[in-house]
């Protein structure tokens, strides 16, 4: 057996176990900013002994929010907010990365008049929201506002950086097939398609140098035909691991609707009941040498060293269980193996924020 409690490394960077808090949207923030709410609840998973906590997204830029309530990074006067919350993490001895995004067409949220950047203009399949065709100037100031959220978390005291590149947001929107029907070096063939993320962590890298760890959350497939297959992702992998990518997330586009595909089967692979995507992290793992998180519907022990132990799968990213039981990592390393208080009952999304109502 793998020992889970065990340091990982992520660049240069010491995890002191291999259990990672995957991003969590709270919707909890009037204003993007932190607050004591939030800083309460990020004290509790560091406490409850994580090894690296990924923060609910940030949006990059002021004018395109794709969810009320979400963390903000696309100015300076976020940095000495977020001071505080890595100063908490880091007293407990655990590393904290903020996630940043860029939500596009698959958001229904406060659509109005504001423009939503899209690779070509297609709607998004699951909310219909339409998009605008990215310019080259338009895609230079995405790329630089990626950019400076990395300046602006190193700043923070941000361990590291997560690119959200899954779940149909923007960048897996142009690595998409179905998404990018661009006929510029954006479009095309899959070297191209890969240009805008490649463009992202390369302006990212620049700002922050070799040494700070930048990570990115990919989907494994996009389990509808014409859609990102997995044979694409695993190039994709393999190309960022290339030019430097320090680790990588691996999920799938099944927003609300893992429990109605367990079982299916997709390019081979069938999506267990507990790690939904750890059968595509697996074969990820095996021909990449940085670390690989896998994550979708982990929430026992044993299920967790299951798959470290059958795998080279560094890490292992946990959501809900912990918005019941922030302290549930803790509880597992103290040796208590009683059933998680998770019952994946999906109603942690509330008006007035998200967070288990049992707890």
């Amino acid at each position: 057996m793998k020992d889970l409690f065990k340091n990982v490394k992520i660049n240069n960077l010491d995890i002191k176990n291999a259990f990672v808090r995957s991003a969590t949207w709270e919707n909890l923030t009037e204003d993007g900013h932190i607050n004591a709410r939030l800083l309460k609840i990020y004290e509790e998973l560091a406490e409850g002994e994580i090894g690296l906590i990924l923060t609910g997204y940030a949006n990059i830029v002021k004018e395109e929010q794709p969810n009320a309530g979400m963390f903000g990074i696309y100015d300076d006067s976020f940095i000495d907010g977020y001071k505080q919350l890595t100063e908490v993490i880091h007293k407990y001895n655990s590393k904290i990365f903020l996630q940043v995004a860029y939500g596009g067409t698959k958001t229904t949220y406060n659509l109005g008049e504001r423009i939503i950047f899209a690779p070509s203009d297609i709607p998004e399949r699951g909310t219909g929201t339409q998009g605008k065709p990215m310019t080259k100037e338009e895609i230079d100031y995405i790329v630089e506002a990626f950019g400076e959220s990395a300046r602006r978390a190193k700043e923070a005291n941000f361990d590291g950086i997560e690119i959200h590149g899954a779940h149909t947001y923007l960048i897996g929107q142009f690595l998409s097939p179905y998404y990018n029907k661009r006929e510029d070096e954006y479009g095309g063939s899959l070297e191209n398609r890969m240009k805008f993320l490649i463009e992202v962590y390369q302006s990212m890298r620049n700002k922050v140098g070799k040494e700070y760890p930048i990570i990115v959350k990919l989907t494994a497939s996009e389990f509808f035909d014409g859609g990102l297959t997995f044979e694409e992702t695993k190039l994709i992998c393999k190309k960022m691991e290339e030019i430097g990518i320090d680790g990588i997330e691996i999920s799938g586009n099944i927003h609300g609707k893992g429990e109605s595909l367990i079982g299916k089967e997709f390019d081979g692979f069938i999506l267990k009941n507990e790690g939904y995507f750890s059968e595509y992290a697996k074969e990820i793992a095996k021909i990449c040498q940085i670390p690989i998180i896998t994550v979708g519907g982990i929430k026992t022990f044993e299920g967790a060293q299951e798959i470290i132990d059958n795998s080279e799968i560094s890490m292992i990213g946990i959501s809900r269980p912990l918005l019941a039981e922030p302290k549930l990592i803790k509880k597992w390393k103290n040796g208590n193996r009683e059933k998680v208080k998770c019952i994946r009952c999906s109603k942690c999304r509330n008006k007035d924020g998200n967070y288990c109502i049992f707890k």
